[in-house]
């Protein structure tokens, strides 16, 4: 949230400063850059002419005079650019002769030209095409979604951490020495409150501890390993213009996606896998009960755990 928040914020500066340039303003940028091309780096308008930044509406027009009769192009045949440069010249005291652009060159020339001039001013400019700005949108889209994945992936590894961190808690004690065979044990995710703090409900989950892997054990007998694994990474190819095109490629020939994807490429979330409440209350306690790694289980099918997103057949104790 803080990061749109930021982001919100600093293309509200961006865009209050681009509204701030006009036709007029764009029309001095061009002069400036083009004058420092022209004639040098660090080229003023008044040194240009040879005048002072307070020189009088007459003193320019004398100084114009002066400067056409050496850069008129009868007078300078062959030179290459003369026709430019006199032309600038004719735009450039114009600008100075005329009270309120002169104001607007003035607040320029004491506090210096802006290098970032409008999406306007460049557009203008430039003119980037329709297959441009279709790619320049969807590369940039794209790079958002990943960056956005990036930090999903991050949140739930450390949901995950948390989470198996209590069930280790749980079946090892405070001490947290790993104890051999597995261990059932209650987890609590965490306590819902109202708006006074009262505790609403609690979200008691069981979960099986053998070593060091950590399984949430379902109604039915199924494990689910939680591990990095189980956190979805982040992938250039799961972003939409990707998963877009690898859906219309599919339906275009005809052909099925793989097996643990869907048809924009990505891998589904599986509906056998338990919820986990985001927003749970971390300071939640927890307490575990324990299942000796010899507990022989009383009838029904073997249980089977999923691990990696796959089930496999769990070995049934004897």
């Amino acid at each position: 949230m803080k990061l749109f928040t930021l982001l919100f914020g600093l293309l509200a500066v961006l865009a209050t400063s681009v509204l701030a340039w006009d036709n007029q303003d764009h029309e001095i940028f061009d002069l400036v850059t083009e004058l420092e091309a022209s004639e040098g780096k660090g080229t003023t308008f008044y040194s240009w002419l040879d005048v002072p930044p307070t020189a009088s509406t007459g003193d320019i027009a004398k100084a114009y005079r002066r400067k056409s009769m050496l850069l008129h192009p009868d007078k300078n045949p062959g030179v290459k650019g003369i026709h430019e440069r006199f032309s600038r010249l004719g735009v450039i005291s114009g600008i100075l002769r005329n009270k309120e652009k002169r104001e607007r060159y003035d607040f320029f020339y004491k506090n210096g030209v802006p290098t970032w001039r409008g999406t306007g001013y460049y557009y203008s400019r430039y003119r980037p095409g329709l297959g441009f700005v279709a790619t320049f949108l969807v590369t940039v889209t794209s790079l958002l979604q990943y960056v956005v994945q990036r930090m999903n992936f991050k949140r739930d590894l450390a949901r995950i951490d948390h989470i198996t961190g209590k069930a280790k808690a749980a079946a090892w004690g405070p001490k947290m020495i790993p104890l051999t065979g597995q261990r059932k044990v209650r987890v609590n995710l965490g306590e819902a409150h109202d708006e006074d703090g009262n505790v609403l409900d609690s979200k008691w989950i069981d979960m099986v501890v053998n070593g060091e892997e950590v399984y949430f054990l379902e109604p039915n007998g199924d494990q689910i390993l939680i591990d990095s694994s189980t956190a979805t990474p982040p992938a250039i190819a799961r972003t939409w213009f990707i998963s877009l095109v690898k859906s219309l490629a599919f339906k275009a020939i005809g052909k099925k996606p793989a097996d643990g994807q869907t048809e924009g490429g990505a891998a589904p979330e599986d509906s056998d896998a338990p919820q986990v409440d985001q927003n749970s209350d971390d300071s939640a306690s927890v307490t575990g009960s324990e299942a000796t790694g010899s507990e022989k289980p009383k009838g029904g099918p073997i249980a089977t755990s999923k691990v990696g997103g796959k089930r496999r057949k769990a070995v049934k104790k004897r």
